[in-house]
């Protein structure tokens, strides 16, 4: 099986192009900016043998990296200074995520790390360890 045969596609990815999905509805995010979060996207996808779930990456401006969380896990966990996070209940604030289709012109965002069947979402402890080797 090719990684492009494991790919999970959930309901709240587009089918073409890229459209906002609210936080803490279809998921959560944690949000790191520029070379910093591609360390910690490289460190998370090896740490997780390839198979990492979903990291949209920001191509223009801050070059943000997205890490979608299951709904509800970013208010789990302590994120040091830099981390951003967005969702949960109980926030004030209602914030949107760019998400991107899996395939087709998709400019500014794209795909880091797909979501798969076995990694529909981003393992908090994993992406945890990989921010703190980082930071």
């Amino acid at each position: 099986m090719t990684m492009t045969e494991s790919i999970h596609l959930p309901d709240w990815i587009p089918a073409s192009g890229h459209q906002l999905r609210l936080t803490g509805v279809h998921f959560d995010a944690v949000r790191i900016e520029g070379v910093r979060g591609e360390q910690v996207a490289t460190r998370l996808i090896e740490a997780a043998d390839g198979d990492a779930g979903p990291v949209v990456c920001e191509a223009a401006g801050f070059r943000w990296m997205y890490f979608l969380l299951a709904p509800g896990e970013v208010r789990r966990h302590n994120w040091p200074l830099g981390v951003q996070q967005f969702g949960g209940r109980g926030t004030r604030t209602v914030t949107y995520i760019g998400i991107p289709a899996l395939y087709g012109n998709t400019w500014p965002l794209r795909w880091y790390s797909e979501p798969t069947a076995t990694a529909p979402y981003v393992d908090q402890k994993l992406l945890l360890t990989a921010v703190g080797a980082v930071s």
